[in-house]
């Protein structure tokens, strides 16, 4: 049998991604809708991302989607970085707008310009904010979660008194953003510095965590930003030091979006469908009656009573009592990706037993139903990990430490192409130069992911020109 997601990747992500019902497209061009299992997986990572905030004492704002014309225009480097993707508002009704509206792509101007009236002495020093809001970019090639004209994330914004103050809370973000994407959603990340060219637009300094699908592609995960005085300088921000002069803030900026549930998807997936870790899936176990259990009511009451005391624990837990064959339930909920199933039939109930089954697990097991529940809460946590422990594996049976020229790297994509091997990610040396980054990605397609903190080897040469390299940099197709 033909394996979809090794022959047609693309097709296999958007086969899966309907089939488990995540989302349906919209009439809107590059906008999909969130189903209900779709948006559940986005609450939970928003459930991470405020507990963090809350415990860094970081409050939820919300700020006007439409964001006046002139507002980009104070800052040149930022405007023209989003010029090509924004949509803009230039009239009401009949009426024509005196001045046009943009859709949101992102919000440092908009909360700059409200930085100005809040901040005023040392005092008011740092500010943090967070919002949780919908964004817009209009995209030419889009691909659902991943890459859509309009998305949902979180942005946190925060000025601060002084530069290390405010690096400081650029790294501590990006610090929780390896946590939530490893611990939380069991994704391996390579975390560093953006080189100049992939930074973003108006930031001294962007950094990234950086995930490898099963294609090989790369994902950025998430983004923090040290926008050093930019904004303050362009939104005349400035605050009344404690010698009493004024001194414009240092700035920062940072978000993940609901791309990071097509990164889980393309990650973790198989052919069957969804495999969604136990911490993040809607549905961590699902509870299904087998053989005739409809002439036997103590079957379901057995369920019942199972559902019950896992519901209990905290656990997300479903009960499918539907007239659907066994066989349709187990493969609708394995498309859905439950992360575990548990079946009892007479012979279960004579016994006192279970079947349990993990989702990225073969084979089923028979477990007690004395005990059952630290059974359960065993069998995810185990999964859980079992999961990241696969994915990394992955990621180092596709990084490559030994490429060290132009032709290498070509040879090896040739070789990759004719026997259809995954090219995954390349540690190159690279020499700082901008027209080094175009020409590797003009004759490979190949582009500069990060400048990773912690490189597995020192790169000495640089890849293209063969002079000294500066730094060792990771390299990957992406999304």
């Amino acid at each position: 049998m033909t394996n979809l997601q090794q022959t047609d990747f693309s097709k296999w992500y958007l086969q899966t991604i309907q089939q488990a019902e995540l989302m349906s497209y919209s009439e809107v061009r590059g906008c999909i809708v969130f189903r209900p299992d779709g948006f559940e997986i986005w609450e939970h990572i928003q459930a991470q991302v405020n507990a963090y905030l809350k415990q860094e004492k970081i409050r939820n704002v919300y700020f006007p989607m439409l964001i006046p014309k002139a507002y980009f225009m104070k800052e040149a480097e930022h405007v023209a970085g989003f010029a090509p993707e924004l949509p803009w508002v230039t009239e009401v009704g009949t009426e024509k707008l005196a001045a046009p509206y943009a859709l949101r792509p992102t919000s440092e101007t908009t909360i700059g310009h409200s930085f100005k009236d809040w901040i005023k002495s040392y005092r008011d020093l740092p500010l943090e904010i967070n919002q949780w809001a919908n964004v817009f970019r209009w995209e030419k090639k889009t691909l659902p979660f991943l890459r859509t004209s309009e998305f949902l994330w979180h942005e946190g914004h925060t000025a601060h008194a002084t530069e290390a103050d405010a690096r400081k809370r650029t790294r501590s973000v990006l610090d929780f953003y390896v946590t939530l994407l490893q611990d939380f959603l069991a994704i391996p990340v390579y975390a560093g510095r953006k080189t100049p060219s992939e930074r973003f637009a108006g930031a001294v300094d962007t950094y990234s965590v950086e995930a490898m699908m099963q294609d090989g592609k790369a994902v950025q995960a998430g983004t923090s930003h040290y926008l050093g005085t930019k904004f303050a300088e362009a939104f005349d921000i400035q605050y009344l030091n404690q010698d009493n002069h004024l001194t414009n803030v240092h700035t920062t900026s940072w978000a993940v979006s609901t791309r990071l549930i097509g990164a889980l998807i393309m990650v973790h997936g198989d052919e069957q469908g969804l495999v969604l870790p136990p911490k993040v899936a809607p549905t961590q176990v699902v509870l299904i009656p087998v053989g005739k259990w409809q002439q036997q009511p103590e079957i379901l009451q057995q369920l019942a009573t199972i559902q019950t005391e896992l519901a209990a624990t905290g656990l997300r837990v479903r009960l499918d009592d539907t007239d659907n064959t066994p066989g349709f339930k187990f493969n609708a909920w394995e498309q859905k990706g439950a992360a575990l199933r548990i079946e009892c039939g007479p012979r279960d109930l004579a016994q006192h037993q279970v079947m349990l089954k993990a989702r990225d697990a073969h084979d089923k097991v028979a477990v007690p139903l004395a005990g059952l529940t630290t059974t359960v809460q065993t069998e995810l946590a185990t999964m859980q990990a079992r999961l990241f422990t696969k994915a990394q594996a992955r990621y180092h049976a596709h990084e490559h430490l030994n490429i060290d020229t132009l032709a290498q790297l070509k040879a090896y994509l040739t070789t990759c192409q004719k026997t259809h091997q995954i090219p995954g990610f390349i540690l190159i040396g690279w020499d700082g130069s901008e027209e080094t980054e175009q020409i590797i990605k003009a004759e490979t397609g190949f582009t500069t992911r990060n400048i990773p903190f912690d490189p597995p080897v020192k790169k000495t040469i640089d890849l293209v020109s063969g002079k000294p390299a500066q730094y060792s940099v990771w390299i990957a197709r992406a999304y």
